[in-house]
Order: C-alpha cells, then structure tokens, then sequence
C-alpha cells in the first residue's frame, strides 16, 4: 500500500515530458462457459466427469511499453505486461502474474532484448490460432507456446519488403540447459509464411520445429501450422497440424473454424472449434463459440496405458481491447 502510495506521488511531481512515450494497454476478456469434461487414466485411476458453468477470463492482461531515444538511430525500448484475472480478481497467490517483459535498444541494425517474454517460435504462430485464450487454443494439443525466462533476442530490420528473423537465447537459469529459439519468415496484409525452431527450450534434448503459412483473400483468411516435437528424454517423435479459416460476412460479423490433428502433446489429440464475433466498436467484440478436445493417452505414458479425454466447451464473451 505505501509503496503504491509512494509511486502515486512520485508521478504526480514528476514532469509530463517524463511520461511523453508511455504507452499504457491491455485488455479484458470474459467469456460464460458452459463446461462439460470427462476424462480417465489407468495410470492412476482418476476418472473425471462432470458438467458445470464457468466465468472465465481469458488472460486478460494490463501493461505499459515505451521508449526513449538515445539519437536518431538508437532507441531504448521497454515493455511491462501482466497477467490479471477479471473473473476472481486472483492468479494464484498473486493478483498479477507476469506476461512479456524486457528492456532493449532498437535501432538501424535491429533490435536486442532481455527480460521473460515469447519465444520467436510462439510468436511465429501469427494469426494462425483464432481462438488463442480460449478452450480451443493450439496449446491443447501441441507444445512450443513457451513463455521463457532468462531470455535475450536479437531480431532483424524488416528487408526486402517484408522479411525478418529473430534469434534467441535462454539461459541456463531456467533448466539447467542452454537453449535456442529462432524464426524467418515473411509478411505482407496478402500472406504469411514463416519457420521456426526451438532446441533445448523446453527442456534439455527436447526440438521443435513449426512450418507456419496464412492467406487472405479479400473477406477470407486461411491458416496452416504445421509441428514436428522430438522429446530424446521420453522417446516421443510425433507431429501434428491446425487449420483455420476466417470469413469477414461484414465490417461487423465473422464466422470462423478451427481444426487440429496432433501427437505432440496427446496421442490421438484433436481440437475443433467454431466461432462467431461481432464487432461492436473497433475495441469491443462480442463472441460466442463451441470447442471440441479429445486424445488418447499422454506421450510420455507406456504404449499399454489407456487414458482418454472428451470435453466440449460453449460460451459467450466479451472483448475489450485498450
């Protein structure tokens, strides 16, 4: 609470030319969901069914970024970005919880960064997923959504009217294992297409590779990814796919679908969605959508070992972008 109080009265002496490029965003997304989950592992004998009725919110999320220049070429950069919980107003013990953070220098040569932020390989998904944050999130069925620590990144000027790549660093710190994490690609309004790769991330003898492309085509935007996951600690070498599609009906509505067909988390692991979204301002978006998770048993588990999952999800939300 002083602490609060202190940076309160700090700011309001402070000079407004101090605050000139600080950027202030975030958003609020809360959505009711219907939740229907049954599930069962001869591993332990758990077996869990039931339906129920959540309010959930959706990494909504609050941050600050900004910047100062040092000349006309160099730049310092930082972002700070939280995690907090609309519907309980918790995360855990905290009401917090980190998201992207660092602090960099950006200039004609690119720019550098470190802090716990999105490994170029999460990044490298774009638009692909349509229901990030939601029950149909790729992240259900594949693995490379890391959020790493420890990390520092060098990412490329955009050349030749749309290529880059980024290229970065985990430390030790996190698992005891260095690792590396990198992408190239292309983008224009028209298409996307991008590689990325991540050895020792997740864990040390662990790869991944993502082939990433999407489409747009007037009202319509279509979306592949496509993953190969080499575990040597397990065993696992599996690979999967999503596609998605968007159709802008108007300025307004959008009809959207999600499918995807993995080994890489789950043995038999599939996700479909489908959405509708309404844009009520350029900020705020109602949505309703139907999610459907099923797979078999985790890779990590002995072929003989019989464990299932099948939910389906259903809810309304709202969106608010600031």
């Amino acid at each position: 609470m002083k602490k609060t109080l202190l940076a309160l009265v700090i700011a309001s002496v402070l000079p407004a030319a101090a605050f000139a490029d600080v950027t202030v965003y975030g958003k609020a997304n809360v959505s009711l969901q219907s939740t229907d989950e049954a599930s069962y592992s001869n591993a332990n004998g758990n077996q869990a069914d039931g339906s129920k009725v959540e309010l959930l919110s959706n990494a909504s999320r609050i941050g600050v970024k900004g910047g100062e220049e040092v000349n006309s070429k160099l730049k310092v950069i930082y972002q700070f970005e939280y995690q907090t919980e609309v519907d309980d107003g918790t995360n855990g013990s905290q009401t917090f919880g980190q998201r992207n953070i660092y602090l960099g220098l950006q200039g004609v040569a690119g720019t550098i960064m470190g802090g716990h932020f999105d490994t170029p390989t999460k990044v490298a998904q774009e638009k692909i997923d349509l229901f990030n944050d939601l029950e149909g999130d790729i992240t259900q069925i594949f693995r490379g959504e890391i959020r790493a620590s420890n990390i520092v990144q060098y990412v490329t000027p955009t050349f030749g009217g749309g290529f880059s790549g980024t290229v970065a660093y985990v430390t030790e710190e996190n698992n005891g294992s260095n690792g590396t994490s990198a992408s190239f690609g292309y983008n224009s309004p028209a298409f996307y297409v991008g590689v990325a790769a991540d050895t020792d991330v997740e864990a040390e003898g662990v790869d991944l590779i993502r082939l990433v492309g999407r489409l747009t085509l007037g009202a319509f935007q279509f979306g592949v990814l496509g993953e190969s996951y080499e575990n040597d600690n397990t065993g696992a070498d599996e690979d999967g796919v999503v596609g998605s599609a968007m159709w802008n009906v108007t300025d307004k509505w959008a009809l959207k679908a999600q499918y995807g067909d993995s080994d890489v988390r789950w043995i038999d692991g599939e996700s479909a969605s489908i959405g509708l979204d309404y844009k009520m301002t350029k900020s705020a978006t109602l949505y309703g959508y139907y999610t459907m998770v099923e797979n078999g048993m985790p890779d990590a588990l002995e072929p003989t070992v019989d464990s299932y999952r099948d939910d389906d999800y259903a809810g309304i939300g709202l969106d608010y972008k600031f």
